[in-house]
């Protein structure tokens, strides 16, 4: 349609509406994904033990690139590129993989891997159409519930203090941590409106002002550093190591498999449609190319916000101007590191109280996925083996002290790459059977006990 009204309609993809309404729209989508861009680099810059100044670096190229990375999916670049209402930035997902990675190799084996896990996310784009079948929802859905359980003691020692801090399991570090999980509940749960989306805010905000109380902010990062800086190329470097790159490839085909949902999330909810193998085949290119790019830069990879897609779904508004306002102001604010500096202050009593309940809300979108399938003995097996084979190495990682070390960091640094070989091995290799076979197949093992 051509009219006047559908032009500025938030309601049509290609609306252009006034500021005064696209820009309340758009803070809401920055409000739900500011914080995850932010909190990722923080905690990989933590677990290689980088000073503070590669901590603002990283805060702030991971903005500028999920800015680039959502508007190459709202406009495209010929082939790369959804077209469609989606937010891109650094995802939680890719959390245990770097850290694991990261501990070994720095971030320059976190980034040289991350070149290869691009180019596997491009492949994957490519190639959509003949293995989409490949990755059924009980696949998907085991993964992701391991992403969200690997990440509980990432949040649980931040509540504490951080690792490492002479003042771990104090009680006022709980004590903040509670209170801002609390503000976090509440707000989610007994208001509304763009104070709802905001509950994470809400309660770092609150977290933090208590920690400010306390003695417990250091606000001289925010003096030291410059009111505007460029990225520049490699500056972090690139290193090529066989099992960092083996985990990164398989955490980025995994990843794609988080992106098609997504998709499909957004078109089915926001749309009404079923999204088509172009706008799929766009998205994962589109995402493979701003990792691959984001690598010589110190970005770390990018992945589709299932936050953003929830807001998209439950208001329709599906205005790229809408969203590309909330690019543009990632994009902005990576180039002031003071905004990157105001993040590395905030304690991590405060991140960790925010995040527990976004972590914990990952584990039960993969429980939403796996029973999605039927749960059938099959599909119940592929569930349950790769949770207990994944989480169980993850526990015990002395279980493998004597693999070669390779196949140590493959295996134990991460369970998200043992749950998707499982799962994903089992599912090849498992005959179908659905509720209605396997009660056949009982029937007639009655039958033959009977005679």
């Amino acid at each position: 349609m051509s009219t006047t009204k559908s032009c500025t309609s938030v309601f049509d993809f290609y609306g252009k509406p006034p500021l005064t309404k696209a820009l309340p729209l758009s803070l809401q989508h920055i409000l739900a994904m500011i914080m995850g861009t932010v909190t990722v680099p923080i905690i990989v810059v933590g677990a290689v033990d980088a000073p503070l100044e590669d901590k603002m670096a990283l805060i702030q190229i991971s903005l500028i690139f999920s800015g680039i990375s959502t508007l190459i999916q709202l406009y495209a670049i010929g082939r790369l590129g959804a077209r469609l209402p989606a937010i891109f930035g650094v995802g939680f997902a890719y959390v245990p993989t770097l850290t694991a990675i990261g501990s070994q190799y720095g971030l320059s084996g976190i980034l040289g891997a991350q070149v290869a896990g691009g180019v596997a996310m491009m492949l994957v784009g490519l190639f959509t159409k003949r293995i989409r079948n490949l990755f059924p929802p009980v696949v998907a859905g085991s993964v992701v519930l391991v992403i969200g359980l690997s990440l509980y003691d990432i949040a649980i020692g931040y509540m504490a203090g951080g690792i490492g801090s002479p003042s771990f399991g104090a009680p006022l570090n709980w004590g903040i941590a509670l209170g801002t999980l609390l503000v976090v509940l509440f707000v989610s749960q007994f208001c509304s409106g763009f104070l709802k989306l905001a509950s994470i805010i809400c309660g770092i905000g609150a977290g933090y002002l208590v920690s400010m109380n306390a003695g417990l902010v250091d606000l001289s990062p925010i003096d030291e550093a410059p009111w505007f800086t460029a990225p520049r190329p490699l500056a972090f470097g690139l290193e090529f190591h066989t099992a960092a790159i083996v985990s990164m490839v398989i955490i980025c085909v995994v990843n794609s498999v988080q992106t098609i949902g997504d998709l499909s999330a957004t078109t089915v909810g926001g749309m009404n449609r079923e999204l088509d193998t172009r706008e799929l085949s766009g998205g994962l290119l589109g995402n493979g190319f701003s990792t691959i790019i984001g690598s010589f830069f110190g970005a770390l990879p990018t992945s589709s916000y299932s936050q953003n897609v929830g807001i998209v779904a439950m208001t329709k508004v599906i205005s790229r101007v809408v969203l590309a306002l909330a690019a543009v102001f990632m994009l902005v604010a990576g180039f002031i590191p003071k905004f990157g500096a105001l993040m590395t202050t905030i304690p991590f009593p405060v991140l960790g109280g925010a995040t527990v309940l976004v972590f914990g809300m990952i584990t039960m979108t993969g429980i939403q996925l796996i029973i999605k399938d039927e749960l059938s003995a099959r599909n119940l097996t592929i569930a349950s083996l790769s949770l207990a084979l994944s989480m169980g190495i993850y526990a015990m990682p002395e279980a493998i002290a004597r693999f070669p070390e390779t196949l140590q960091l493959v295996l134990g640094g991460s369970p998200i790459v043992v749950a998707a070989a499982v799962a994903f091995g089992l599912n090849l290799i498992l005959p179908r059977k659905s509720l209605a076979d396997e009660e056949e197949e009982r029937r007639q093992i009655e039958i033959k006990l009977s005679e």
